[in-house]
């Protein structure tokens, strides 16, 4: 539904012949936007120790594809107008629906779960999480930044000789040499257990970039920057989907994951606004400079950020039971050897857990169910 609807503005953004209906068209198509369901589908289809890896891969895919537009779109402008990047928009929302259609798999197991579908009810929780209120503003402030940035650098590179046909030849090889390097960082990460080190490092790469291009904005040291800035970015865009998986609470991740792409979107939209009325009121430095200081916020909030150990997810379907023993049996299988944490959805009729991946004594579990039930 999501594609579909993406597919319809992309087509009135297309045959559009004012600024107010490309506005009207690209306001349809954000109503498709389906980054939410495809993290939530890609949950329900992968098991849940590969679920980590599957998000990495998720975030690495968009910052490819924010890469590939940078170097089609000028092609297919040049050849077809703007008109024909819209209809390409189309043709690939088109694609997409039938891969889901023919290639990925479908899970019949959870598809209605709180691990994989947003409730409105604990939608305020999510948003009052101490842990992932970090990630959730972090992703906000990525893409904010990354919008009003490239608010400025077609300009600057236009400014400094270079054809807006051409761009396309900065874009690509700062973008490829940018994911070269940020590979070793998620290695290292991930066996050396610095996630929150690496983390934090990301984050002051962006720092070190937007205040070399308050400095300096000529082409050479421009370039060096934005490298600088893609190696940071496209780490975080790549750990952010995988820390909030492994920080939301049992039963909860569908919730968590809608309120963090939501908060990803929030951020492009707020990035436009706020980076072209910088730009057209005190010029790029102050743009460069602001960003440089939301990063700087950004990385003292991450400072407190606290990573769990390593865990699984654990989802326990049950007969429904009494109202008055739920929370005992919660309690009890609370103090079970490798629990940290146990949810009880009564809707559902299904316990979930997040559970050490080393330490979790199931025959407990198990045990204390069927004494319950």
């Amino acid at each position: 539904m999501g594609l579909i609807i993406f597919a319809i503005g992309s087509i009135i953004a297309g045959l559009a012949e004012s600024i107010e209906m490309v506005t009207f068209g690209r306001a349809i198509q954000g109503m498709g936007a389906i980054a939410s369901a495809v993290l939530a589908l890609a949950s329900d289809v992968t098991r849940e120790e590969q679920r980590p890896k599957v998000m990495a891969v998720i975030g690495m895919c968009i910052g490819m594809s924010f890469a590939a537009a940078l170097v089609l779109g000028p092609m297919v402008a040049k050849s077809f107008g703007l008109a024909g990047v819209f209809n390409l928009t189309a043709i690939m929302a088109v694609v997409g629906i039938i891969i889901v259609l023919t290639i990925v798999p479908v899970s019949y197991t959870r598809g209605h779960s709180g691990e994989v579908t947003a409730t409105s009810s604990r939608l305020i929780s999510m948003l009052c999480h101490p842990q992932l209120i970090r990630l959730d503003f972090g992703v906000m402030i990525l893409h904010m930044m990354m919008t009003s940035l490239f608010i400025a650098l077609p300009v600057l590179l236009t400014d400094a000789g270079l054809a807006i046909d051409n761009h396309w030849q900065i874009y690509l090889p700062v973008l490829f040499l940018s994911f070269v390097f940020m590979v070793p960082m998620i290695i290292i990460a991930a066996k050396k257990s610095l996630e929150k080190v690496m983390f934090l490092a990301a984050i002051g790469m962006l720092i070190i970039a937007l205040s070399a291009m308050v400095l300096t904005q000529s082409f050479w040291p421009l370039i060096l920057t934005l490298f600088l800035f893609f190696i940071g970015f496209n780490f975080l865009e790549a750990s952010l989907p995988a820390h909030v998986a492994r920080l939301s609470p049992a039963g909860q991740k569908g919730s968590a994951m809608g309120v963090y792409s939501s908060s990803q979107f929030f951020g492009a939209f707020l990035g436009g606004i706020t980076g072209g009325y910088l730009v057209q009121n005190f010029g790029f430095s102050y743009l460069f400079a602001a960003n440089a200081v939301l990063a700087l916020l950004w990385l003292i909030i991450a400072s407190s950020m606290v990573l769990p150990a390593s865990s699984k997810r654990v989802s326990i379907p049950i007969e429904p039971v009494d109202g008055g023993q739920w929370q005992q049996l919660i309690d009890k299988i609370s103090d079970c050897s490798g629990v940290m944490e146990a949810t009880l959805v009564e809707d559902e009729h299904r316990i979930y857990l997040k559970v050490e991946k080393s330490n979790y004594d199931r025959d407990s579990v198990d045990r204390l169910i069927r004494e319950f039930i």
